[in-house]
Formats: C-alpha cells, sequence, structure tokens
C-alpha cells in the first residue's frame, strides 16, 4: 500500500508541479553556469547506492571547494539558492526518486556513504526500508544549516551532536512505521514548506524513546 501511494503522490505532484518546476529550471540556468539538478551518491534500502536528485543551489563543482556539509551562511551557495532551500523547492525533484523506486515520502533521509560507514550497525536496521523525503529528524532539524553554522567545524559538529540524533530517530521510525504514522509526518510537513516552524516535531516522548 505504502508503495502505491508513493508511485501515486509523486506521479501526480511532478504533473500538477511541473510549471513551478520548468520556471525554477529556468532561473537557475539564467542565474548561474552549471547544471539544473544537482546530484549526489546516498545510500539507499539494502545499502544500494543510487542518486539523489535536488535543485542545484550552489555554485557550479561546488562539492570540490569545501564540505559536503553547508551552512546557512555558506558562500557557495547561490541567491536563488537560499530561497530554493528555505521553502524546500530544491528537493521537490526527489519526486522522481521517489518514482524510480530509490526513495519514499515518508522514511530515513538518505546520507552519504562515508557516514553511513560510520554508524553501520544502526544503518543495518534503518536501511531495511526505503529512504524517503520527510522524516521524524526532517521536522526537528529544518533550520539544522543555521544551527550548523554557530560552529567552528559544521561537519565535526554534525557528526558529533546531529547525526547520532538523526540516527536514533530514524530507528524509532523504522520500529513505528505504518501507513497513518507516515501521514501524519506528512500532514506536519507541509506547513514548513510555506515557512511555518514544526511545533514538537518529536512525537515520542523520554519513556518511548528508543535505547
Amino acid at each position: 500500500m505504502k508503495r502505491v501511494l508513493d508511485i501515486v503522490v509523486a506521479g501526480v505532484g511532478l504533473i500538477a508541479l511541473s510549471p513551478l518546476l520548468l520556471l525554477v529550471s529556468i532561473v537557475i540556468k539564467i542565474g548561474s553556469t552549471g547544471p539544473v539538478f544537482f546530484r549526489q551518491e546516498r545510500m539507499g534500502k539494502g545499502f544500494r547506492p543510487f542518486h539523489i536528485y535536488k535543485f542545484r543551489t550552489m555554485i557550479d563543482n561546488a562539492a570540490q571547494m569545501g564540505s559536503a556539509i553547508t551552512c546557512g551562511k555558506d558562500p557557495r551557495i547561490t541567491t536563488l539558492g537560499k530561497f530554493l532551500r528555505k521553502t524546500k523547492i530544491d528537493e521537490l525533484p526527489q519526486l522522481i526518486n521517489v518514482l524510480r523506486g530509490e526513495m519514499s515520502l515518508v522514511g530515513p533521509r538518505p546520507e552519504l556513504r562515508k557516514f553511513v560507514q560510520l554508524f553501520r550497525q544502526d544503518y543495518e536496521t534503518i536501511l531495511k526500508i526505503r529512504p524517503g523525503i520527510t522524516d521524524l529528524a526532517s521536522l526537528k532539524y529544518q533550520d539544522e544549516a543555521e544551527l550548523l553554522a554557530t560552529s567552528t567545524d559544521a561537519e565535526e559538529e554534525y557528526l558529533r551532536r546531529v547525526l547520532p540524533d538523526k540516527v536514533e530517530l530514524a530507528k524509532y521510525y523504522v520500529k513505528r512505521s505504518s501507513l497513518f504514522f507516515d501521514m501524519s509526518l506528512i500532514l506536519r510537513t507541509i506547513p514548513k514548506l510555506f515557512g511555518s516552524k514544526a511545533r514538537n516535531p518529536i512525537i515520542f516522548t523520554e519513556e518511548k524513546k528508543p535505547e
């Protein structure tokens, strides 16, 4: 049932949003050199790598110019890119990944191979299911770039504090996964697209939090 929902929503979404996707593509090409889409390898279900799609929000060849972790004031981010990131429009192309069966609408956010390897044992559980566009961590860390911008070493801070928490949230999602839970997360994600801050993004209590 979940896969059917993914296909229907992703297909309808791509068709309905096609004017916006086309407009964003044109503005990206006009505004800066480089491809429209940003493609990056992530680890998928069963540790199968795939390329995630996003609208490009940084200057061309940004990956060769700095850390894999980007902060709010990262000079590699374009002017348009700041808007696309804030509104989460840059993530809409991931509907293509959903149609291809590489991602789901809801599921643990896919990570880089090097980060997955650091938490290999945890990801043995997490990657039993498809990664998703939104999840508990997406709601809790919707201002992740701004949070990391206060650190002198964003990648170290991400690995020390943020990623371990995301891993625990992902494991909790896998344990609780259901169609009803997915719908509740989708409904809580929609306001975020319009600039609303997520309220009480962590659904479980301390007593229910996984060990």
